[in-house]
């Protein structure tokens, strides 16, 4: 796949504090990108690298101008710092906090967005339109930005980054402070300007949750430095080699004697809550068949067995454990 953004070795200090260090990976054209990190690990300056808004104190961000341009060594890559105005007409940013006026209508708000654009007033009202109707907001079009509910206002600040069509969207904690419904409507925007535009979308975000149903790849951000980057199932895997959790609930039977006849070596650690019990394990194959011999052999009754690779929550506590 062509790359749409690509870092490397970016380095950021801002006065004696070093915000970001030596930070590198790609994000691909059409797809999801996750940047995990809790609040204070560099999550909001990257994205202002991303965007342009900042520059490195070292390295470089670079990205493909043209999706169809190519050189015989692979697509043409641009470095972002040295070609800020036409990345700006291929970026789109929804930061975390309003970026609209709230004085304005809605359709207002758009419109100042995309003269800023240097569109046309015609491309600017036909494409307004198409976006009113994708974010659901046609009905609220008159009504002024400080009156909108808060998925509403979100929601604007979407249609507000989109109006110049960009090639990449990137989005600051889009569901913070949202509720659940709220937030799952805002995923299936978010999925379908990804899937019906194809655009590209980079998100950055705390709810490790959400990101592990959403995102194609993920990179985790800790303390200014990426720990991890790939796909979910690569990370997952990363850690699985060193960690699988054996589940089983017992229906008839003792999970302290069960657990006392395993092979104690292979065990790192275990939690047991009434008839349930969880082995944490580098060896699941050699729990898995003392269990299984246990459960022929005794009399041990069990209703679920279970294995079970880490989730993306899990490996961020233990990568923020490190």
């Amino acid at each position: 796949m062509v790359v749409a953004i690509e870092l490397r070795n970016v380095t950021k200090e801002l006065g004696r504090k070093l915000v970001l260090s030596n930070v590198s990976f790609q994000v691909k054209k059409g797809e999801i990108f996750g940047i995990i990190g809790m609040s204070g690990s560099g999550k909001s300056t990257l994205l202002s690298h991303l965007i342009g808004y900042i520059q490195p104190s070292e390295g470089q961000v670079f990205y493909s101008p043209n999706y169809s341009q190519f050189s015989q060594k692979g697509p043409i890559l641009k470095e972002l710092n040295k070609n800020i105005m036409e990345a700006k007409r291929l970026f789109g940013f929804a930061p975390q906090d309003p970026s609209f006026y709230p004085r304005l209508t809605v359709e207002e708000n758009i419109f100042h967005f995309g003269i800023l654009y240097h569109l046309k007033k015609q491309a600017v009202k036909e494409r307004m339109d198409y976006l009113l109707k994708l974010t659901k907001l046609e009905s609220h079009r008159k009504k002024l930005a400080e009156h909108l509910s808060g998925g509403m206002q979100r929601r604007l600040s979407l249609a507000c980054s989109l109006i110049h069509k960009p090639e990449v969207l990137m989005l600051d904690e889009p569901t913070a402070d949202l509720d659940p419904i709220l937030r799952e409507e805002m995923w299936s925007l978010i999925k379908t300007i990804n899937q019906k535009e194809g655009t590209t979308i980079i998100v950055a975000s705390h709810l490790l949750e959400e990101l592990e149903i959403y995102s194609d790849k993920v990179a985790i951000l800790h303390e200014g430095q990426i720990s991890k980057t790939g796909t979910l199932d690569e990370i997952k895997d990363m850690f699985a080699q060193n960690e699988i959790e054996v589940y089983l609930d017992f229906k008839k039977g003792d999970p302290n004697s069960f657990l006392r006849r395993l092979n104690q070596k292979a065990i790192s650690s275990f939690q047991q809550n009434g008839s349930k019990l969880t082995i944490h394990t580098k060896q699941p194959y050699l729990i898995l068949f003392d269990a299984i011999n246990l459960i022929k052999e005794q009399n041990y009754q069990v209703k679920t067995m279970e294995v079970h690779r880490p989730s993306l929550k899990e490996v961020f506590e233990l990568l923020e454990k490190k």
